[in-house]
């Protein structure tokens, strides 16, 4: 069978709503909430904070709740400690930084952002191992002097300037690509299932984007659809104005209702960017995690390989300087135990990076088939209502305008 299509009871990446890790009675917990942005600083040195709330009875803690203020530059911190400790494991995803200046700061986006970090926080939280990570620890209790020495640390990415953070971006996405699809080196896995499962993420990664574009596009148009009904409303008015009398009374109507539907379809819009658009698009980014590790894999496999490949050839110099050259071969019996060394620990680190994503696949698989059969169903359920509240709200006109007088002119009734 797949390896992505294991049906077996592996933990799960939780839903897109905060949740709790073993939160049964009696059990562990840990429970994240992020809330209340605010924007601080001026200018180009702006930027928004966010409240990071904890609960949990876990004894590693320092009790039993804390409230800490953190930046997106912090999050951006935890995902990088995440990575760089926990190779095997699909990293949450983050949001992306807004591309465009004016809309950094926008209420929708800053929403759109608190959500997604709500559940990069909570995806982190209810994860078998990534739960008890001493970097979760600190970001979730350490004060804000401490967590700016963290990010200022020697090395860090915040050393980079923007324009090298662009460039190591892009040269990583290259890369994490090339690396899935063995292109950037002459030796792979020759697994066919594992073929398999690159080539599925690969094709998952190109629908869920082109899914993704769609809903922003549906949501697009459902505002579209609102602003075009508030100008027709306001036109219509007008012209009721103009008209006066029972058809003018009618002209109002109609634009009260047309404001009305505008109005709800505005709000609708929003919430289906919030309950369709941005769940796909962290699915995504999900996905794109995912590659990241399969990239990591094939590292660990190269290495592997090509170490234990070196330790051959030192072992077969060895066998021949023992019959030329007795006394050098006591100094490359010595590389050929180091060497040998290091081929079994590399060996040992591509079969933990194996198992740790053989059990992130399952876990992936079993969360994504819950997560977008929620998502579907809130999509379905919305449209439905606002199909629904649309029809009632011009079905309340309809016996006015059944009324056979309207079209009775001013003029007629002021005759």
């Amino acid at each position: 069978m797949e390896p992505f299509l294991l049906q077996r009871s592996a933990g799960g990446v939780p839903p897109l709503s905060p949740s709790m890790t073993g939160a049964g009675a009696g059990q562990s917990f840990l429970s994240i909430s992020v809330t209340d942005p605010v924007k601080l600083g001026s200018g180009v040195q702006a930027y928004i904070s966010y409240r990071v709330s904890t609960k949990t009875n876990m004894q590693e803690y320092r009790g039993p709740e804390k409230i800490v203020i953190r930046r997106f530059s912090d999050f951006v911190w935890l995902h990088e400690r995440l990575a760089e400790r926990n190779k095997g494991i699909v990293i949450p995803p983050l949001p992306e930084k807004s591309a465009v200046e004016k809309f950094r700061f926008s209420a929708e986006f800053i929403e759109v952002r608190r959500r997604a970090l709500d559940v990069f926080m909570n995806r982190i939280a209810t994860h078998p191992q990534l739960h008890m990570s001493e970097d979760l620890k600190n970001f979730l209790q350490a004060d804000e002097e401490a967590m700016e020495r963290a990010r200022s640390a020697e090395g860090s990415v915040f050393k980079k300037k923007p324009s090298d953070f662009m460039q190591m971006f892009k040269d990583v996405q290259m890369k994490v690509s090339d690396a899935v699809l063995g292109k950037d080196k002459p030796v792979e896995e020759t697994d066919p299932e594992y073929e398999k499962l690159k080539h599925y993420v690969v094709d998952l990664e190109d629908h869920l984007a082109e899914a993704q574009r769609q809903s922003m596009k549906l949501v697009k148009r459902q505002r579209e659809l609102g602003q075009v009904l508030s100008d027709f409303g306001k036109s219509v008015k007008l012209l009721g104005n103009c008209e006066g009398g029972s058809l003018g009374k009618a002209f109002a109507d109609l634009g009260g209702c047309a404001d009305q539907l505008s109005f709800k379809l505005q709000n609708k819009g929003l919430d289906l960017l919030l309950i369709f658009e941005e769940p796909l698009k962290e699915y995504v980014r999900t996905v794109q995690a995912i590659k990241v590790v399969m990239a990591d894999r094939a590292q660990a496999y190269r290495q592997h390989r090509e170490l234990t490949e070196s330790s051959k050839l030192k072992e077969l110099n060895l066998e021949k300087l023992k019959l030329l050259r007795p006394d050098k071969a006591g100094e490359v019996e010595a590389e050929v135990t180091e060497i040998k060394a290091q081929s079994d620990e590399a060996k040992l680190r591509y079969e933990e990076i194996v198992r740790l994503m053989e059990k992130e696949m399952v876990q992936f698989q079993e969360a994504k088939t819950r997560d977008l059969g929620l998502v579907l169903h809130d999509f379905a359920c919305a449209q439905a209502q606002l199909a629904s509240d649309t029809a009632d709200a011009w079905r309340t006109l309809l016996p006015y305008l059944d009324n056979p007088h309207l079209g009775e002119s001013t003029v007629t009734e002021s005759g």
